[in-house]
């Protein structure tokens, strides 16, 4: 009821901010705002699920006295940290370019809601909706750490939705095609999911091309193009739910690794 259960979610979160920071520490950071940012970033993060479950709109509800008095102490408590963390950055005017990175977040937060609410169909939109705000860490820390909201801090987010969006979608697959075993089985699930690794490169390209994304970046989406292209032709791999979480949480800790090396190296 209190803790958030979305595992990929916080790869989404933590990985983003990460590359964010250590990109940023190629000219200095300033690591006062850096951690304040943070707490805030995760104590939001947080908040979500105990506000769902207190107002009941989450699968785990929180229905006893006990239960809705415990999840309200725990809504209080990370609302009031990540109020304190805000306004220690924002205060006296500082860092207001926080206010556009919230603002796109925000809204995109809630297109998600709204495109959950198409059910089954809506799921995998609404996640890849939802990545842009998680992504944001990315652009947020960077700026935060540095004082400027440029171009690495808007390559940086992009960089970084595309990777998570692809990973959405490879994992819808991987759950759709739980049983399929032979390539055309496999291909009728995942057509589309192979197709769109073409716009993917065609947008590194362009990102390139517009001095967006250093060569390199295009090394760090390499394993993930070679993981969802190669699954096509291994044969049967029986789903196993944990076991792609780690191996996604891996990709991520790798990609991060990478793109990290692109922009600073």
């Amino acid at each position: 009821m209190v803790v958030p259960r979305e595992h990929g979610a916080w790869g989404m979160l933590l990985v983003p901010l990460a590359t964010g920071a250590v990109v940023a520490s190629r000219s200095g950071i300033n690591g006062d705002e850096l951690a304040l940012f943070l707490f805030a970033a995760m104590s939001l993060f947080w908040l979500r699920t105990p506000v769902e479950s207190w107002l009941g709109a989450s699968a785990i509800k929180a229905q006893t006295r006990h239960e809705r008095t415990l999840v309200l102490r725990i809504m209080l408590a990370t609302g009031l940290l990540a109020a304190i963390c805000l306004a220690a950055l924002l205060w006296d005017g500082r860092n207001r370019g926080l206010w556009l990175i919230g603002a796109i977040a925000a809204l995109a937060f809630g297109v998600q809601a709204g495109v959950k609410k198409l059910g089954r169909k809506g799921r995998m939109p609404a996640q890849m909706i939802g990545a842009i705000g998680l992504t944001s860490t990315a652009a947020g820390a960077y700026y935060v750490a540095t004082g400027r909201l440029d171009r690495t801090a808007l390559a940086l987010w992009l960089a970084n939705w595309l990777f998570a969006a692809d990973q959405i979608h490879f994992v819808q697959v991987r759950i759709r095609a739980a049983r399929a075993a032979s390539l055309e089985e496999k291909l009728q699930h995942g057509l589309p999911f192979l197709f769109l690794q073409l716009p993917l490169l065609g947008a590194l390209v362009a990102g390139w091309r517009c001095d967006l994304f250093p060569a390199a970046t295009a090394v760090a989406f390499l394993p993930v193009l070679l993981r969802g292209t190669l699954w096509f032709v291994r044969g049967n791999q029986p789903l196993e739910v944990h076991k792609l979480g780690f191996s996604e949480l891996r990709q991520a800790l790798v990609f991060g690794a990478l793109l990290c090396a692109a922009f600073v190296l």
